[in-house]
């Protein structure tokens, strides 16, 4: 199970950052962020809100709070999914029917190849 302090971590190396580049981003310091992934120290929620967003990740994603937390990893597909939600019904029908037939053509290619 991945702990805050993991997938922080996780998060930070992705985006190729030093705990010290990180800390100094976050205006704070590197044992700070060291802190923060061996869970020794919980950051606040302001703190938290700007790790997730210095690592383009949700909040939602570094709690863990979704058994598929993976899909809270990536913000901006957060936020296609949100504008997508805001489209009036047809449209979002539309947008969803031809997404639908995308992953099933590539979910058959996966499957049986091209």
């Amino acid at each position: 199970m991945n702990t805050f302090g993991k997938r922080l971590a996780e998060r930070r190396k992705q985006k190729e950052l030093s705990q010290k580049e990180l800390a100094k981003l976050l205006n704070t310091s590197h044992s700070t962020i060291g802190k923060y992934e061996r869970e020794e120290m919980t950051p606040s929620v302001e703190a938290a809100k700007k790790l997730a967003k210095l690592l383009d990740t949700t909040v939602g994603y570094l709690l863990g709070e979704t058994e598929n937390a993976d899909l809270f990893q990536d913000a901006q597909m957060l936020q296609r999914l949100v504008d997508l939600n805001k489209l009036p019904k047809v449209d979002k029908e539309h947008v969803l029917f031809t997404l639908d037939a995308i992953l099933r053509d590539a979910k058959a290619r996966l499957t049986y190849g091209s």
